[in-house]
Order: C-alpha cells, then sequence, then structure tokens
C-alpha cells in the first residue's frame, strides 16, 4: 500500500491500495449505489464491483479519494491486457460533485501508468467527455447497449446445425470444458477472453447466477463423444425487469454455421419465458456484422459506453 501526497485541495487525499478491506470494500459499494441512483447506470463495470471483494487480485489497484475524511471518489485500474494500455473506471459521489475530484483521480491514474491509460465512461454523459479532454485522452472505443421487447418474441424456432444439441451448464461439471471455450471464442477480446476459474466463481456466487439460463451446444467429436462448441450464457437484473444477452461465444471452428444466431434465439425465449418484458446486450460499434445480425432481430441502440485513451 502507498499514500500519495495529498492534492492541492483542503482536505483532500488519494490512497493507492491494491486490496481493500471488507469495510473500505462496502463503502465504495454505498459510494457506487449512490452515484447509480442519481446517474441512473453503474459507474462502474459488473467485473469491476466484482474484483472490490475478495482479497487481492493480479493487476488491480484502488485509489480512494477522501475530502475531509469521508469517501468522496473511486477508481479503479487493471493493468492485465499483455498489449493494450491499463484500463480505468472512476467515480465521485454525487454529493462531492464539482470541486476537481474527478480531475484529481484522472491525474493520479495517469501518474500511476506513467500516461498511458484507458479510461471508461459508461453511458458517454457530457461531464465524462468533458474530463477526458481535460485529461488529454480521445475516443478509442464505443460499445453499444442494444435492447428489444420480448412481448411479443416474434422470433422463429431456433434453428441447430446438424449434430449439434443444447443443453444446460452444470457448475462443477462444465467449468473447464467452458473456460476453454471462452478463451477461444474470445481470443480477441482480451476482457472476456481472459477469464478464469475464479472469475467464473465470482459469478457463480451472484445472486443472479441461474444455470437453467446457461445455455451449453455440444457436437459429436467423431469418437461417440460431445464436445462443448458455443454457448449462451443469459442473466436476469431482477429489480429493472431487464433479461440480458450476457456473452454469446463461439468456438472458431464452429463458427459460421449459424450456432451463434441459433443459440442467442434460444436465450430470448427463455428470457421470454421468464416473464421478462425486455431483453439487453452489449456489442462494440466497430463490429457491423454482428450489429447487424442484433438488427435483424429486432434489437435497436439504447445507449452507449465510451472508452477514451492516451495517445501514447
Amino acid at each position: 500500500m502507498t499514500t500519495d501526497a495529498p492534492l492541492p485541495a483542503p482536505g483532500r487525499e488519494i490512497q493507492t491500495l491494491d486490496t481493500l478491506s471488507p469495510d473500505q470494500a462496502a463503502a465504495v459499494l454505498d459510494l457506487l449505489a449512490e452515484a447509480a441512483r442519481s446517474d441512473g447506470r453503474q459507474a462502474v463495470s459488473e467485473q469491476g464491483r466484482l474484483q472490490l471483494r475478495g482479497g487481492q487480485r493480479a493487476g488491480v489497484r484502488h485509489f480512494l479519494l477522501s475530502a475531509g475524511g469521508v469517501l468522496a471518489g473511486y477508481a479503479q485500474l487493471e493493468d492485465t491486457d499483455p498489449v493494450e494500455a491499463p484500463a480505468a473506471e472512476l467515480v465521485v459521489h454525487p454529493a462531492h460533485r464539482g470541486h476537481g475530484h474527478g480531475r484529481a483521480l484522472g491525474a493520479a491514474l495517469l501518474a500511476a501508468t506513467g500516461k498511458r491509460l484507458r479510461v471508461w465512461a459508461h453511458g458517454g454523459k457530457a461531464a465524462a467527455r468533458h474530463l477526458a479532454q481535460v485529461l488529454g485522452l480521445s475516443l478509442f472505443r464505443e460499445l453499444r447497449q442494444l435492447r428489444r421487447p420480448l412481448n411479443p418474441l416474434n422470433l422463429a424456432e431456433p434453428a441447430l446445425p446438424p449434430g449439434v444439441t443444447v443443453r444446460t451448464f452444470v457448475p462443477g461439471e462444465d467449468d473447464a470444458a467452458w473456460l476453454a471455450v471462452n478463451r477461444a471464442a474470445f481470443a480477441h477480446h482480451p476482457e472476456q477472453g481472459s477469464l478464469t476459474q475464479r472469475d467464473l466463481d465470482d459469478r457463480k456466487s451472484e445472486p443472479w447466477f441461474d444455470p437453467k439460463g446457461f445455455f451449453l451446444a455440444e457436437r459429436e467429436d467423431g469418437t461417440g463423444s460431445t464436445e462443448l462448441i458455443g454457448f449462451h450464457w443469459t442473466k436476469v437484473h431482477t429489480e429493472e425487469r431487464l433479461g440480458e444477452v450476457y456473452v454469446v461465444g463461439i468456438r472458431p471452428d464452429a463458427q459460421g454455421s449459424g450456432l451463434g444466431k441459433a443459440l442467442t434465439a434460444i436465450g430470448l425465449h427463455h428470457l421470454a419465458a421468464e416473464g421478462l418484458p425486455t431483453a439487453m446486450l452489449y456489442v462494440d460499434a466497430d463490429n457491423p456484422a454482428a450489429l447487424a445480425v442484433y438488427e435483424r432481430m429486432g434489437f435497436t441502440t439504447h445507449e452507449v459506453d465510451l472508452m477514451y485513451r492516451t495517445e501514447s
């Protein structure tokens, strides 16, 4: 643990920590909840919130900004991508905005990374765009949240490729096979493709986890056995009554067969049967093929998340 010198503002201090105590994690989660109520969405991703608990995580650092002894801001820095610059998310408590705390956190992140940084701005709000400009960051990535109604569903019954069957995930039995397919399917996408057993366990322990909504596609391998070739993991946001196409992955040698579309439809039929009125998913704006598939399935853009980065 290191404590930076107070920044030039009365009573402001930033601590940089490799791990948070249970009390510190609870305080950060309270801050995030207050910000979400004010902003209408979370400022820190699901992965970032999971990384608040459970002890030290390789490559993850926490920045706690206090003002007058009160937690007023938080940033998380993750330096696990072997190629890209470290990625960060940050938030300032609604009651403490307008005092330069966001800029102070941004400056601390730049200092910690040698000015090699990527920062998420969830929702793409004007204040976040302004802060990115002040910090000298340029727009790098646009992640779109798409939504569609589930009632009526108006989707044809899924058509699976020949020899492919679908069943649901069995916790503990399917973990290793799923992790292997996930790595292969998202080798180009470090955030998703780098998930570990610990990351999977974190999600399995969350209240929303339901294996009945986690669909696995298997294919005969020629020896009388089957092999996992794809999956669709759905998620239910109970309070919002919102279903999510959480992640769809197809092993590279099974891509192009229509399996991804079929698995997506299977998950949407499941979410509709759960009585949820709306489904959502995330897709990168620079993936026109995926966007076209989802738009043909009735999805439209609801909002965007923006990532900014330094030029170096």
